[in-house]
């Protein structure tokens, strides 16, 4: 293959990689727009893994753009969610990839530096080897391993404890649905852990929470109450967030945002709603993301 086949081969991996380090799209674009020029200057004859090759640059190229992503963020208004991407069916079916790009995993993967973020990414999501990893990131296998073990330690103790299916989420998304749009107090209680947390990301540009609200009685009567003020029309629909169960909240037919939630026990332990217009670019059309 030449140079444009190898790169459009590996296109959704190189993305996936990246949007998995970054939590953004359009920063994940740039970054594999990057990758492209630089690719086209390569001799493809010195290259003898083109894949390890192409993932080498995008993950440098992610891992500069993270850094100044740090002071992006800090000036930000308000709690920073990441970007969310309306996946194909494929990813909701791979359970391994549809957890990795959750909204709850991505924030907690928000807690790692840098290049910790990267190690375990290409490490734990991507099975990429230690050698292959330390080409990326500029470091030697040994520090690799380190930092791998750390981070998996760090993500370990902050990641959902168990697994949840996708029907199940659907089955409590749906409670949590006709609640919604019912304005039922008590079903929002049922459907709610008592420590759920709300997360929403407005961006400055939309009104939102402006730190993480906590407790079921607390969220639901904060969400009904905005409901109450506000004259338009409600219509929620079920959507696939990140190969995950989601909502997607209308009003009056416009797009007010998307709502991904973390499930936990048959309950909701986490609730993140993006209303950032600019982070809603990639909710109308399906992102392809792959592993391999």
């Amino acid at each position: 293959m030449n140079a444009t086949d190898t790169f459009v081969a590996h296109r959704n991996l190189l993305f996936t990689v990246a949007y998995e380090m970054l939590g953004s799209a359009a920063d994940a674009e740039d970054v594999l727009q990057e990758t492209w020029l630089r690719w086209a200057d390569v001799d493809l004859a010195d290259v003898r893994d083109e894949r390890a090759y192409l993932v080498r640059i995008t993950t440098r190229l992610a891992l500069n753009r993270l850094r100044t992503m740090k002071r992006r963020k800090e000036a930000y208004v308000g709690p920073w969610l990441p970007e969310p991407l309306l996946t194909t069916p494929d990813v909701a079916e791979n359970v391994e990839l549809a957890e990795s790009v959750s909204m709850a995993l991505m924030l907690v993967l928000e807690t790692l530096a840098p290049t910790e973020r990267a190690v375990f990414v290409l490490r734990e999501v991507f099975d990429f080897g230690y050698d292959e990893i330390a080409a990326a990131v500029g470091k030697t296998p040994a520090a690799v391993r380190q930092i791998a073990h750390r981070a998996r330690r760090h993500v370990d103790a902050r990641r959902p404890r168990e697994t949840v299916s996708a029907r199940e989420t659907r089955a409590v998304l749906e409670s949590f649905q006709r609640a919604l749009e019912s304005r039922d107090l008590q079903g929002l209680l049922d459907v709610l852990a008592p420590d759920v947390v709300l997360m929403s990301d407005g961006g400055g540009v939309k009104q939102a929470v402006p730190r993480p609200v906590t407790g079921a009685d607390r969220l639901a009567r904060l969400v009904l109450g905005g409901i109450a003020k506000n004259d338009a029309a409600l219509t929620t629909e079920a959507t696939v967030v990140n190969g995950n169960p989601g909502l997607t909240l209308r009003l009056d037919g416009e797009l007010d945002g998307v709502m991904a939630v973390r499930v936990e026990d048959g309950r909701i332990t986490g609730l993140y709603y993006v209303r950032n217009p600019e982070k809603l670019t990639r909710v109308e059309s399906e992102t392809p993301l792959t592993l391999r």
